[in-house]
C-alpha cells in the first residue's frame, strides 16, 4: 500500500514539475488535470436490507482508501463544467473469525478496486477556489474468500451504481491544486464471477458507500 502511495505522489510532482512546459489558460480551473487522492472509505448495507433493530450489529466495514483521478475542466466564466474518472483502492474488510463453521462455512469479504466515471459542475469563488458537484457511474469489486476451515475458495462480486458527491478545490500556485471532496454512492446491481471464470446472472443489491477524500494533483 505505502508503495502505491509513493507511486501516485511521485506521478503527480513529476506532472507538476512538467506543467511549465505547457501553454496553460489564465484560469486555474481550465484544462487537462491528474491527481492523487486519499481518505476514508466506509461502506454498509442499505437501507432496504440492515438490521435497524438491533444496535448491537455491527455491518460496516470502514477502512482507508487512495487512488488516483484525471479529468478536464471548461472554465465558462461564472460556471467550470468537466468529466472526470477516478481509480481507487480500499483497504476495508471483513474480519470474521472463521474458526468452527465446518460444516457450512463462512466468508470474509475484502473491498477491491472502485471505479468511477462521471460530470462535475462548479461555481469559482473568486480564482483561487471552486465549489463544486459531481456525479455519475461508478463500478466495484469485492473480493469474497469462502473457507471450510479446510479449502479456501475466492470469488469476485462486481457491483454497478451511481455516485454524488461535493467538494472544494483550492489553487495553490499556477498549475497545482489541492481538493478536499466526499461521495455517496448506492449500488444496486452485482454479478458473481466464480473462480473457473464463469459469471452469474445480474442480481439486486442495496449497498451505500461513504467516502471522504483529500487530494493533490496539477493542472496543463
Amino acid at each position: 500500500m505505502t508503495k502505491g502511495i509513493a507511486l501516485i505522489l511521485a506521478t503527480v510532482s513529476a506532472a507538476a514539475m512538467a506543467t511549465p512546459a505547457f501553454a496553460q489558460s489564465d484560469s486555474n480551473f481550465d484544462g487537462l488535470r491528474v491527481e492523487a487522492l486519499a481518505g476514508y472509505d466506509i461502506m454498509r448495507p442499505g437501507s432496504t436490507t440492515d438490521i435497524d433493530n438491533n444496535d448491537d450489529v455491527d455491518q460496516t466495514i470502514d477502512d482507508i482508501a487512495y487512488g488516483a483521478g484525471i479529468g478536464f475542466d471548461a472554465d465558462l466564466g461564472s460556471v467550470v463544467v468537466g468529466a472526470e474518472a477516478q481509480y481507487i483502492r480500499s483497504e476495508a474488510s471483513t474480519e470474521y473469525d472463521t474458526t468452527g463453521f465446518t460444516g457450512f462455512g463462512v466468508s470474509n469479504v475484502d473491498v477491491g478496486r472502485d471505479l468511477y466515471f462521471g460530470a462535475r459542475v462548479g461555481v469559482p469563488m473568486g480564482e483561487q477556489t471552486l465549489i463544486y458537484g459531481k456525479g455519475g457511474y461508478t463500478n466495484t469489486r469485492l473480493n469474497v474468500i469462502s473457507t471450510d476451515n479446510t479449502t479456501d475458495t475466492g470469488t469476485n462480486v462486481d457491483l454497478d451504481g451511481w455516485r454524488v458527491g461535493a467538494g472544494v478545490e483550492q489553487a495553490i500556485s499556477p498549475g497545482l491544486f489541492a481538493k478536499v471532496e466526499y461521495g455517496y454512492s448506492n449500488y444496486e446491481e452485482g454479478e458473481f464471477e466464480a473462480p473457473s471464470g464463469l459469471e452469474s446472472d445480474r442480481f439486486g443489491v442495496d449497498l451505500d458507500r461513504h467516502q471522504v477524500m483529500v487530494g493533490v494533483g496539477a493542472r496543463f
